[in-house]
């Protein structure tokens, strides 16, 4: 039966109680974790050995992350062996580093920086430069680079402009010169380079951080590079002496895997990239007659079809006329026996371009001239005439070779023009309707860019923004929307090349897959979603179809099954109000799959002292410190760091058992003299000595005797230099007949196998010694 308390009972005690209701715990963000482990090695490993170790970072917190690994005793870095996964930055050094200032999505994810509106500097280019040359950093950060034109060798004339924050890039400062010896860019009138009247610039295919440019020095004219990654310059290679006929280079193109420029003589200069090396018989014989403005050559470049077109003309004289080459006979072009007139005498030109067809299909060149009367003319590549590609220029205006826009088979031409009635202005053609632009006005100034006076000399497109990129003769850099002519072009975007594989370096095969593209720091609010656009394509460059951004700023990539993916978000703003402040959007490709990898090699030292190596790996980020699991890796003796034990047995040759124990005077002979055992009851008294003679201790050693157990001891341990010693006896009852006795070691070095040293022996004579 159950029982109750009584009431007042029951009273008292929940008087005397405090009940109180269970507080939830909250729930602790899990902590990064590092794992060590340890690969291309044995256990133990041998002297000389390279051994591979490898941390997985796992459970990363979104922030700023450092890992780093001191390079253990016994053993140094291999230069150059250093892997880290991208988007961090790896220093070999002791200890060696890996950082990520943004990491996401626990490691497993790739980020660059969403290229805001670019205004106009803040700061301006600071000279004449002719047009933008775009470069993305690592981190997505959009540098838009120039170099003055028409400048003398020595003058600075370089200049890098940080569009993320509209300011001079850092490591100033600049304008900064150009030089013939690779390294980095120096500063002040140091430079050995002149720049061309009309500049025109080829990446390279293999490295698009690259950039080969018409280059003249004091005796030739050739191709100068930038490496605008490093940044520094990257060489000069001479394609002929300068002359009073060849002082200069109009520009390069790229045609195949060769580069080609012309000269004022009218002859064609070749380089190929790929061997850094002339092209064999350059310089080709002449398509356009000597031009010279200044020392400068007067004219542009053009590729269609597979040929070289090259506008030539003097200023106020002669009539201006374009010549063809055909690289594959290395001569003027068929149909092309003689240059061919652009407009009337006395006009000039500082520009050609790629004329086409209603499809997008190349289909010749032309260019427009300046003058009283301004003439755009035309030629199919037969040599045949063309329809004018840009008509209504008016009188005196400037025309500079355009920066040419594909969207599918739209083609449209964006020219820069100042001069005349316009202080700066963009002409935009549409081939696929032969006319003007729809949607822009036939000239688009700029008047929010410096009061309008841009003065425009050319224009670089920037396909994740989807943004021209414009610069002129009055040094001020700004921003164009293509569709509307708006200044500044009020869009953004990035692009994202990730390869999971890349994230790990152990070798082993890894199971990833593709999760899901986000916009951070992006209120999906001040962006119209519908007008933007997600493009994908896979390692091949084949498109790959994604869905759009869903409203919350994601993109779904869950089906996505291509090894390495790069996509791009163009992005139509509503607003810029998620930019400035410090505050930097950014566009993430995420993934799942095992934890990212910094990996390194190191080699254990040679010296016989090193006995065992070990690593253990630190780390930083927004969860706080912690630390890896330490690896061990014990490291056997070779061949030559085999211990050298030797063991001397000795017996006492007094008649005097004192003189004969631990620590006794013997004296201790290898043959102890006649008489010191009796002729029927003696004892025999033996010294073992074992000494260790390096370089490396040994363990587990024990005395081995067979004819005397008491001789025989065990385990003991010597380090390099030590020796051990052990006395013990025999009692002969009958000595008629000589006593001998060896021993010997049996040892094992550390992380060795057992090994046995050379017997040693001592002998005790008796009567039949002598009769014998």
């Amino acid at each position: 039966m159950r029982r109750r308390l009584p009431a007042m009972l029951l009273a008292g005690v929940l008087a005397g109680s405090t009940l109180t209701a269970a507080v939830p715990v909250a729930a602790q963000p899990p902590v990064s974790t590092l794992t060590k482990s340890v690969q291309g090695v044995s256990d133990p490993a041998s002297h000389g050995d390279n051994a591979t170790w490898v941390v997985s970072y796992a459970n990363g917190a979104n922030g700023a992350a450092t890992i780093t690994d001191p390079i253990g005793p016994g053993q140094t870095l291999l230069a150059g062996s250093l892997q880290v996964p991208p988007g961090w930055t790896g220093t070999e050094g002791n200890p060696v580093t890996a950082t990520n200032p943004n990491v996401r999505n626990g490691g497993k994810a790739l980020s660059s920086l969403l290229t805001p509106p670019v205004q106009a500097s803040a700061s301006s280019t600071g000279g004449d430069g002719f047009t933008p040359i775009l470069q993305r950093t690592p981190d997505g950060r959009l540098q838009a680079w120039n170099v003055y034109h028409h400048s003398a060798a020595a003058a600075p004339k370089l200049v890098c402009t940080d569009l993320t924050t509209n300011a001079l890039c850092a490591g100033g400062p600049w304008p900064k010169p150009l030089n013939t010896a690779s390294g980095p860019f120096g500063t002040g009138n140091t430079g050995d380079i002149a720049s061309p009247m009309a500049p025109q610039y080829v990446r390279d295919s293999a490295n698009p951080a690259r950039v080969y440019y018409s280059a003249v020095t004091a005796s030739s004219i050739g191709v100068g590079c930038l490496d605008l990654a490093a940044p520094g310059n990257c060489g000069y290679w001479p394609l002929t002496n300068r002359s009073g006929q060849t002082f200069e280079m109009a520009g390069l193109v790229q045609i195949g895997g060769n580069l080609y420029g012309v000269a004022n003589s009218g002859q064609v200069l070749c380089w190929t990239p790929a061997s850094q090396s002339a092209c064999g018989g350059q310089p080709y014989a002449p398509i356009v007659p000597f031009t010279n403005h200044g020392g400068y050559y007067l004219g542009a470049l053009a590729v269609a079809g597979g040929k070289l077109f090259a506008s030539s003309s003097n200023m106020n004289s002669g009539t201006p006329v374009m010549g063809c080459f055909d690289p594959g006979t290395t001569s003027a072009c068929a149909g092309w026996p003689s240059p061919k007139p652009l407009g009337p005498a006395a006009n000039y030109q500082y520009n050609a371009f790629t004329a086409y067809g209603t499809t997008g299909a190349e289909t010749g060149a032309c260019a427009s001239t300046a003058g009283a009367t301004n003439v755009t003319t035309c030629y199919a590549v037969d040599g045949s005439p063309l329809p004018n590609g840009v008509t209504g220029l008016e009188s005196n205006t400037l025309v500079f070779t355009p920066e040419v826009v594909r969207t599918g088979d739209r083609v449209r031409s964006y020219f820069g023009i100042w001069g005349g009635p316009y202080i700066g202005a963009t002409v935009c053609h549409d081939w696929s309707t032969g006319t003007s632009c729809a949607g822009v006005p036939s000239r688009i100034t700029h008047p929010t860019v410096n009061n309008g006076n841009t003065r425009d000399y050319g224009y670089a497109y920037d396909a994740p923004t989807g943004c021209l990129l414009g610069l002129g003769d009055a040094g001020v850099l700004f921003s164009m929307d293509p569709d509307t002519g708006a200044s500044p072009c009020v869009r953004s975007g990035a692009s994202v090349s990730l390869n999971p594989a890349q994230f790990y370096c152990d070798g082993k095969p890894h199971t990833t897959t593709y999760t899901k593209a986000r916009l951070v720091g992006v209120t999906p609010a001040n962006v119209n979603l519908g007008a933007s656009t997600v493009k994908a394509v896979d390692g091949g460059g084949n498109p790959v179809t994604v869905p759009g951004l869903a409203p919350d700023g994601t993109v779904d990539l869950t089906g996505v099954t291509a090894a390495s993916l790069t996509l791009t978000a163009s992005l139509v703003l509503n607003n810029a109000a998620d930019f400035g402040g410090g505050n930097q959007p950014s566009l993430a490709v995420e993934f799942n799959g095992d934890a990212p990898q910094v990996c390194f090699r190191t080699t254990i030292s040679a010296e016989c002292a090193v006995t065992s190596v070990a690593n253990t790996a630190n780390g930083t980020d927004a969860t706080g410190a912690f630390s890896s699991n330490t690896v061990t890796r014990q490291v056997a003796p070779g061949a030559g760091c085999m211990p050298n034990v030797v063991v001397n047995k000795e017996i006492c040759g007094s008649y005097t058992p004192a003189n004969c124990k631990a620590g006794g005077s013997g004296p201790w002979l290898k043959q102890a003299p006649v008489g010191v055992l009796g002729l029927l009851n003696a004892t025999a008294y033996w010294r073992i000595t074992v000494t260790n003679n390096g370089p490396v201790a040994i363990v587990d050693a024990h005395l081995v005797d067979d004819v005397e157990p008491a001789c025989q001891t065990g385990p003991f341990t010597l380090q390099p230099g030590e020796s051990k010693q052990v006395h013990c006896s025999t009692y002969a009852l009958l000595s008629l007949f000589p006593l001998t006795n060896k021993a010997k070691a049996k040892y094992t070095p550390v992380n060795g196998t057992r090994v046995y040293s050379d017997w040693s022996s001592a002998k005790a004579c008796s009567l039949l010694c002598v009769l014998g």
